[in-house]
């Protein structure tokens, strides 16, 4: 008798440890998912919050491109001398600048008696050269507006004013990027999102009124705080009001329409304003728009609820409710309350997703993806210029692949899944960027690059998707910005090589190539979220990375934490 009660009582124990993993499973996420259900996965609210991301998106290209044509410089510069500025500009060039090999010199001049070389219009054969001494001058025809190169002469000795001066904006990317994600996940999706946009218009304007090398880093550094939180703070707040049926479509197409469109937009509207001061206003003013921002975009309630905010949440699904013209039964609503509430002692953060062995692992092999796809975007950028066409062409046909690419994408994603589409791009950018060193430079290479930049597009914005999905609710801003201020150190290595192609011609394309292939092989071993929740808790993306590996199955976890439990209860 003794050994049947305890075979009951044992029984019971099994039966309540899989009731408690139910209940675990149907906990804040899935409750939320429920509510999401009835209220619409993609209701009239959703898709005005869509709609909301556009002034973010063009922002997003404002911010991270624009520098490249404030600082662009004129290829066609020379040494300025005072004595010859009321003559002709083609003479006055021709009488400054010596000649080496077909082009003239940019960065010497003669060192001549101006007075005498006036008298017949030709300087002295074995007339000694010397660096300009005056400034420079410069022929406004590639770059058809003064840009903050031409005006303070960022050219010869000072070229690196330029170059060092998008370093520091990275330095400030990284610094925003830790600091914004901390404070979305701290304090809110809103604050964080009119924060990072307001450190953009600061920075931007202050670099209008700049007039040195450091002050300009300075604003610079306040510029680069908001990329790229002053976009993907709204990104993930909208991803988490939208349905898994329709999360990816909202996410690529708010990059492709948005963030493409503002980069088609920059080069004519550079051209347009053909001032760099003019730019900076035009680009920066629109900013301000975010003020509004408080009052018409609400507060993500799956952030609320993660940190026990429960009234608050209601209030804005309420809103939802009203808007999109639907309603949730009281039964579900119910259901969320209690789950939301049973979150309120937790706070986790960034600290408590690295000491999770799995999203550990996670994160660091989503950071290495990252990198990679940043890398190689951003070389392929550098190296676009091999097309031969000018500066707001060039930009332009590499911006066109944007569109298109994660339109695809947006289409493809749901049916293939992140995995495949993240690794599978990889692998084909990897191999066309080898094929490269196997064609000779012009057509053959630039169409081969060209190809290249649409598939890791691809896998660049798969990546953002991925990563935002496999981190719970409470990291998921700080945990997506770590990510993603990876990327920007990776932009920071990315024009070393380019660069290294002076070491060996093929040095670059073999580095990319490679570094596309090793992304590949480490991106498969990353869990597929294609259709399954965003986790609201630690527990729940553990519980994604123990089911959906390569190898792991969902009923073997199950077994493995129905055992622990029993364990621990026979135990006590």
């Amino acid at each position: 008798m003794i050994l049947n009660d305890l075979s009951k009582e044992d029984q019971r124990t099994i039966e309540d440890v899989k009731e408690e993993l139910n209940k675990k499973k149907n906990d804040d996420s899935d409750a939320f998912e429920a509510v999401l259900m009835h209220v619409g996965e993609l209701g009239r609210y959703q898709k005005l919050l869509f709609l909301g991301m556009a002034p973010f998106g063009i922002f997003f290209a404002f911010v991270y491109f624009v520098q490249m044509f404030i600082t662009a410089t004129p290829q066609r510069h020379w040494c300025k001398v005072p004595e010859l500025e009321h003559l002709d500009i083609e003479l006055r060039r021709n009488l400054t600048a010596p000649v080496t090999g077909i082009e003239l010199e940019r960065c010497l001049m003669y060192d001549a008696n101006w007075s005498q070389v006036l008298l017949n219009y030709s300087v002295p054969p074995d007339t000694p050269t010397v660096p300009c001494r005056n400034g420079w001058e410069f022929e406004l025809k590639d770059i058809p507006y003064p840009t903050i190169v031409s005006e303070r002469g960022w050219v010869c000795e000072n070229a690196g004013y330029g170059p060092l001066a998008q370093t520091i904006f990275f330095v400030g990317s990284f610094i925003g990027g830790i600091f914004f994600g901390w404070m979305a996940d701290r304090f809110g999706r809103v604050p964080a999102l009119v924060g990072t946009n307001l450190m953009a218009f600061v920075g931007g304007i202050g670099s209008i009124y700049t007039t040195g090398l450091w002050d300009f880093s300075f604003c610079r550094f306040i510029a680069g705080t908001s990329y790229d939180s002053c976009f993907m703070t709204m990104y993930i707040l909208v991803l988490e009001y939208v349905g898994p049926r329709y999360r990816t479509m909202v996410a690529n197409m708010s990059i492709a329409l948005y963030f493409g469109s503002g980069c088609l937009m920059l080069p004519w509207l550079a051209l347009w304003v053909s001032d760099w001061k003019r730019l900076l206003w035009v680009t920066t003013l629109p900013f301000l728009l975010v003020l509004i921002v408080p009052f018409t975009v609400p507060e993500s309630a799956r952030w609320l609820s993660s940190r026990g905010r429960v009234n608050d949440a209601v209030k804005v699904i309420r809103r939802f409710e009203k808007i999109n013209g639907k309603k949730i039964p009281e039964d579900v609503m119910d259901d969320f309350v209690v789950s939301a509430s049973q979150t309120r002692q937790t706070n986790e953060s960034i600290k408590d997703l690295f000491m999770s062995g799995p999203l550990r692992r996670v994160i660091i092999l989503m950071v290495l993806v990252y990198m990679a796809c940043a890398i190689i975007f951003d070389a392929l950028v550098r190296m676009s210029e091999g097309l031969g066409l000018d500066f707001f062409i060039t930009f332009t046909l590499t911006s066109a692949t944007e569109i298109p690419s994660v339109t695809l994408l947006a289409l493809i994603l749901d049916r293939w899944g992140r995995r495949i589409l993240t690794c599978g791009p990889l692998a084909v950018s990897g191999i066309l960027i080898l094929i490269m060193t196997l064609v000779p430079k012009g057509v053959p290479q630039v169409s081969l690059a060209i190809l290249a930049r649409f598939a890791i597009n691809m896998s660049y914005n798969a990546a953002i998707q991925w990563s935002a999905e496999l981190l719970p609710t409470p990291v998921r801003a700080s945990g997506s910005a770590l990510i993603h201020v990876s990327g920007y150190v990776a932009t920071l290595v990315s024009p070393f090589v380019v660069f290294s192609e002076r070491l060996w011609r093929q040095l670059p394309i073999l580095i990319l190539g490679i570094t596309a292939l090793l992304a590949c092989s480490v991106g498969v071993l990353l869990p597929e979220t294609n259709g399954q929740q965003m986790p609201q808790t630690i527990e729940e993306g553990e519980r994604i990375v123990n089911s959906y590996t390569l190898c792991g199955k969902t009923e073997d976890v199950e077994e493995i934490q129905v055992e622990n439990e029993k364990e621990k209860a026979l135990i006590t």
